[in-house]
């Protein structure tokens, strides 16, 4: 099997580092990853605990199927107590960090209580260390990587790094690998941060052993072939899904007082490929994670003669670009059409380590609260903080990576924000999490899955996005939207992406790679039951962190103002509808709360 069955735990306090057997029994409830991850967080602190305390744990999580030859197998989490909900977070990033973990021979690396001083993980196969980080710390992940892999001279070496937005404590400060992959969400390197570690350095010679390696060999080449439908998402990443939410009228714009963004067409994936004024084209090439057969990622440049970075030739080269959801939180939600604006704000997201998604949000109600006259350029430091400057928007992002100024109000994220300046009904987010590039207005099962996901507002844990599209009506909802809940836990814990499913595998394929890499046969039955035991120890983890029912909601803008164009024109969520029959289908209580017979059936 695939899995090493063991585990690397970091302390920081004591200074130790031990190598611990994985608890086959919980990867055989769990799957792994997600799940496992989820599992032994739960187990292994109090949730009610502070995040940024040195009780709460980040566990760096692989799947069975992690640094295999499966298509896309270069998948790990970071779970913890997230910094930005106070609620459970599982962030999951590709690049090729967490298969250099796996053929580390660890499945799990748990880091738990807090250090005097920044340290660094150095793992290279058994050889495991904590080192001084006093050469690295205040230096962004770019700087951190070109020191370290300078220092150790090995090509192969991976990094998963903070930059300052995590030794400051922005909220929604992220993990970053391989440069721009990055666990992004739920302000995980935030946690991090509190604890003094800078990056987690690794090396691994031990491979991945499959049981029947020429079996394995012959069944990635099959299943890989069935992805037959990846030349779009190869060629233009993401980005074409900004055109379909424009049209259908979901794209959420200038802090979702609209649904449609008119300057769409200058931040999307033509426009990516089209050469501006001055012959330049963003796009350079796309990008492919270990063992992806998709590409999706976007390599770009910005004009060099762009205000931006005109004087700044360290960002004249090519870096990871602008996805579907970069381009909406620091273009459409903020009112900008200027790529090379949002491309720059994306560089500083993955230089100092900030999630884009949040990053974009918060500016977007920062921006909303100048509008209205909450805040002043007093406030914001003389920055004119207007819907669609992309001006302000690269000052703000500059000062954010930084911690100056009014940038450490936007490092609260958009909750703490809007309350801070006295109208928290601006912050649109879900347990403190800003929303992805949909309104629930226009797709009502995704409004629904903002307001149930476990860390808060997320377009990736629930996938109706097809039935989205097909009707506005609310029913049938409530099914699809806890049946994909349930579906998309089991991929996330495999070690395999989300992004063949929109290339032509079925569940089916993912279940023949997880199989080939376990000794348990799983089956599709299998499938929802282990995503459901999942998706439940996430909610007890929350209700004992002190969330509810009252936290399964969406901000007032969506519940009570219609929205004003497309083919949801005229509506609202219509959440209340659908809420009482997702907690039904769900086995939980009218509050929420999982049923004794349904903790009994999956054996929580």
């Amino acid at each position: 099997m695939s899995w090493h069955k063991q585990i690397l735990r970091v302390n920081l306090t004591e200074g130790s580092c031990k190598i611990e057997p994985l608890n086959m029994e919980w990867a055989n409830d769990y799957l792994g990853q997600r799940g496992l991850g989820s599992k032994y967080l739960f187990e292994e602190m109090d949730p009610s605990a502070d995040a940024l305390s040195p009780e709460n744990k980040v566990i760096f999580a692989t799947g069975p199927v992690t640094g295999t030859l499966a298509s896309t197998s270069g998948r790990y989490s970071v779970i913890t107590k997230g910094a930005l909900t106070d609620a459970i977070a599982c962030s999951n990033s590709g690049g090729k960090f967490g298969a250099e973990l796996k053929f580390a021979g660890y499945d799990l690396l748990i880091i738990e209580g807090e250090s005097e001083k920044p340290v660094y993980l150095h793992i290279e196969d058994d050889k495991v260390e904590l080192c001084d980080a006093s050469e690295v710390w205040g230096k962004t992940v770019w700087e951190t990587e070109a020191i370290l892999g300078k220092k150790y001279s090995d090509p192969l070496m991976r990094f998963a790094s903070i930059g300052q937005a995590g030794e400051n404590l922005c909220r929604y400060a992220c993990v970053v690998n391989d440069l721009h992959r990055a666990a992004g969400r739920s302000g995980v390197g935030t946690i991090m941060g509190a604890k003094k570690i800078k990056t987690i350095a690794v090396r691994g010679t031990k491979g991945v052993k499959s049981p029947d390696p020429a079996g394995f060999f012959k069944l990635a080449t099959e299943v890989n072939a069935r992805m037959n439908d990846r030349d779009e998402m190869s060629r233009d990443g993401t980005l074409p899904m900004i055109d379909v939410t424009n049209s259908f009228g979901a794209l959420p714009t200038r802090n979702n007082r609209s649904v449609r963004f008119e300057g769409t067409e200058k931040i999307n994936a033509e426009a990516m490929h089209t050469p501006n004024a001055n012959g330049h084209t963003n796009i350079v090439t796309n990008g492919a994670c270990f063992g992806c057969t998709i590409g999706c990622g976007r390599i770009c440049k910005i004009d060099p003669t762009h205000f931006s970075i005109k004087d700044k030739p360290q960002y004249h080269g090519a870096s990871g670009g602008l996805e579907y959801e970069t381009a909406y939180a620091l273009g459409a939600a903020c009112g900008v059409d200027d790529i090379d604006a949002a491309t720059y704000v994306g560089f500083l997201c993955n230089e100092y380590g900030m999630d884009p998604i949040s990053l974009g949000g918060t500016i977007a109600a920062a921006m909303e609260l100048f509008d209205i006259g909450a805040i002043s350029e007093k406030d914001t430091g003389g920055i004119k903080l207007e819907f669609g400057s992309a001006e302000a928007l690269c000052a703000i992002g500059e000062i954010t990576a930084r911690n100056e100024g009014f940038g450490a109000d936007i490092a609260m994220g958009s909750k703490r924000l809007c309350e801070k300046y006295g109208h928290p009904d601006l912050s649109m987010s879900v347990k403190g999490q800003e929303f992805a590039a949909y309104d629930g207005r226009g797709m009502q099962g995704m409004g629904l899955a903002y307001a149930t996901s476990n860390r808060g507002a997320c377009h990736l844990r629930a996938d109706p996005y097809e039935h989205d599209f097909e009707s506005t009506d609310v029913e049938g909802k409530a099914l699809v939207v806890r049946d994909s809940q349930n579906e998309v836990a089991f991929i996330d814990s495999s070690g395999l992406c989300l992004f063949p499913g929109g290339c032509g595998w079925t569940i089916n394929d993912y279940l023949e790679l997880v199989n080939a890499s376990c000794e348990t046969e799983w089956t599709v039955d299998d499938v929802q039951t282990v995503g459901e035991r999942i998706w439940n120890i996430e909610r007890l983890f929350n209700i004992k962190a002190g969330l509810g029912r009252k936290d399964d909601t969406l901000p007032k803008r969506i519940l009570e103002e219609p929205a004003d164009v497309g083919t949801a024109k005229g509506l609202v969520c219509k959440l209340g509808d659908m809420l009482p029959e997702y907690y039904q289908l769900r086995g939980w209580n009218e509050e929420g709360e999982p049923t004794a017979d349904t903790m009994n059936r999956l054996g929580l």
